[in-house]
């Protein structure tokens, strides 16, 4: 029978951590990729019988790609420590990799909660991100410190898709929303800072996230939950261009060059 790893990456995640554990418990093996969390995460997986392995953090990439190499078993199904797999989603897991014409990697939908109501539209439903399942030696990531992209290896078979859903609980209050926000901003920004930026190209790109999300992915029908999603999709957008602008810019936006005029002191 094939076996399965459960790999969860986590930083500072210990409200969560036990919950994502717990969800996994039908695995093979689970394994914790901590970036040296300060808060207990590694100390509770830990107490939960998961392997916890230490990356420094370089990116979502290679942290992912770091998790594969841990796994020990053929078979691996990715979690974030805000995602539960529900008892359906780990059935399917079991019956695809015990189908002798299983493929070699599948996408898996999540339902997010968010503002006390599970989300429908705004593009969070199905929202997929790489595949979450499949063979080890198949798939890596890319070296993308966010947002990272996924290559299949020596597999002429496409992606499947599950049917069954995991959860996601991406955030806890409005302070996580901003403070994701904010670090995923950065990260971005790296990746784009070689592209010719203005303040008016970082303003027009944070409008149309906030349409995409909010008129043409039907945020507006998730009420406020939609709303905020696609404000806090505007605000990360603007800021990863604005940020890039400010790395280009260096020291010419951070030094100044002469003395304001008609001030004393």
């Amino acid at each position: 029978m094939p076996l399965v790893s459960v790999y969860i990456i986590a930083f500072n995640e210990s409200e969560k951590v036990r919950a994502t554990i717990e969800s996994a418990r039908w695995a093979d093996e689970i394994i914790v990729v901590d970036s040296w969390s300060t808060d207990g995460t590694a100390e509770i997986a830990t107490g939960m019988g998961a392997r916890v392995v230490q990356v420094d953090f370089k990116g979502f990439g290679d942290l992912r790609n770091q998790a594969i190499a841990a796994c020990s078993h053929e078979w691996i199904f990715s979690l974030d420590a805000d995602e539960r797999c529900t008892p359906e989603a780990a059935e399917e897991v079991r019956k695809l990799i015990n189908d002798p014409n299983a493929l070699d990697a599948y996408r898996t939908p999540r339902r997010n909660f968010f503002m006390g109501r599970w989300i429908k539209h705004s593009g969070w439903y199905p929202n997929y991100r790489q595949p979450q399942l499949f063979r080890k030696g198949k798939m890596c990531y890319d070296q993308k410190p966010v947002h990272e992209g996924y290559e299949l290896i020596d597999s002429a078979k496409p992606v499947g898709h599950m049917t069954n859903a995991i959860w996601q609980f991406p955030f806890k209050n409005m302070a996580e929303v901003m403070h994701k926000a904010n670090r995923y901003s950065s990260l971005g920004a790296e990746k784009i800072k070689h592209k010719k930026i203005s303040m008016g190209s970082a303003l027009a790109h944070g409008l149309w996230s906030f349409a995409k999300h909010y008129v043409f992915k039907l945020g507006f029908l998730d009420g406020w939950a939609g709303f905020v999603i696609a404000l806090g999709n505007f605000e990360g957008t603007f800021y990863r261009y604005a940020k890039a602008l400010e790395i280009q810019k260096g020291a010419q936006w951070s030094t100044p060059t002469d003395t304001p005029s008609g001030l004393n002191g």
